[in-house]
């Protein structure tokens, strides 16, 4: 989706499936563009067709990521092949990228996908990041990711929220599933936000909007409600996750999709973090499987389990 008719005319929006985050190309006045994101390496052909088209001649000088979950930096050594362009991360992983620690990166622990690419420059906290006769200040943003940014145009109200929040809430809150207190970081973010009084936020995934008011109230009521009961967010979390692995493969017989489940490290983690409920993996992976069943997010059929 390219939203331009309400959005300022010097970004387009390529509002994506829930499984590849939005990508935003900032556009440089001929000077050269930048995009924000790049989503997940399933769809990195199709992320270059867009942007290759969008940017009407244009080089696409840079390259910039609010955070490096898999749905939102898969795509880059993709473009960074097809328009050699400059990449740029937040500074906390960046040892990790160029290690390549799949581990530390959460690739490995949540049996998703990247390609490796190389990283030319950090986005720091604090930096403005001149796109043309554009101005936008990058923000720390931690909370769903503890490196994560977020970027703001003062001049146009218009504020790239990525996983921070979005029109209906806001991502996992990631270091809560290691053990680490990020519910805090989550409420001065949206306090953060807030205080912007932006006039559009672009989230990570689902369309613009405009009403950030009324998605902050959202946003703290389930807040709220993962502050009153952790494992409600970490139940949250391992249905989200597969969920998403379905989006991906689409179907799986049972057998296969237990042997992933069982066979990464994050969701043994969540299981005994939970206390170890139903008494084995299996018979968790089973409760969660007809949950998510009966509410329509996935169907079982024939010994398959199916996205919807």
């Amino acid at each position: 989706m390219t939203a331009r008719a309400t959005l300022p005319g010097h970004l387009t929006v390529f509002e994506r499936g829930w499984l590849s985050s939005n990508n935003v190309l900032l556009h440089g006045d001929g000077e050269g563009a930048v995009l924000v994101d790049s989503s997940y390496v399933l769809h990195a052909g199709q992320t270059e067709s867009l942007v290759r088209q969008a940017l009407r001649g244009e080089p696409l000088a840079r390259l910039v990521n609010t955070h490096l979950h898999s749905d939102h930096c898969g795509g880059n050594a993709t473009l960074q092949r097809a328009f050699g362009c400059r990449v740029s991360i937040p500074p906390g992983q960046w040892q990790a990228v160029r290690d390549w620690d799949e581990t530390a990166l959460s690739y490995a622990p949540t049996g998703q996908r990247c390609e490796r690419f190389v990283p030319d420059d950090r986005l720091m906290p604090g930096d403005v990041l001149r796109v043309g006769r554009q101005r936008w200040d990058a923000l720390a943003a931690p909370g769903h990711d503890p490196h994560s940014l977020i970027l703001f145009n003062a001049a146009d109200g218009v504020l790239i929220s990525a996983d921070a929040l979005w029109e209906r809430g806001f991502g996992i809150v990631f270091p809560e599933l290691d053990g680490e207190e990020a519910f805090d970081d989550v409420a001065r973010v949206l306090d953060l936000i807030q205080s912007l009084d932006a006039r559009w936020a672009i989230p990570g995934h689902g369309a613009p909007f405009s009403d950030i008011a009324g998605s902050l109230a959202q946003a703290r009521q389930r807040l709220a409600a993962f502050r009153a009961s952790p494992p409600r967010h970490t139940r949250h979390a391992v249905k989200a996750l597969l969920k998403y692995h379905l989006l991906e493969v689409q179907e799986e017989p049972w057998d296969t999709l237990m042997a992933w489940f069982t066979g990464v490290s994050l969701y043994p983690a969540l299981w005994r973090l939970l206390g170890e409920p139903a008494g084995s993996m299996h018979a968790f992976a089973e409760e969660i499987v007809a949950d998510m069943a009966r509410t329509g997010v996935l169907a079982v059929r024939d010994g398959r389990v199916c996205n919807t």
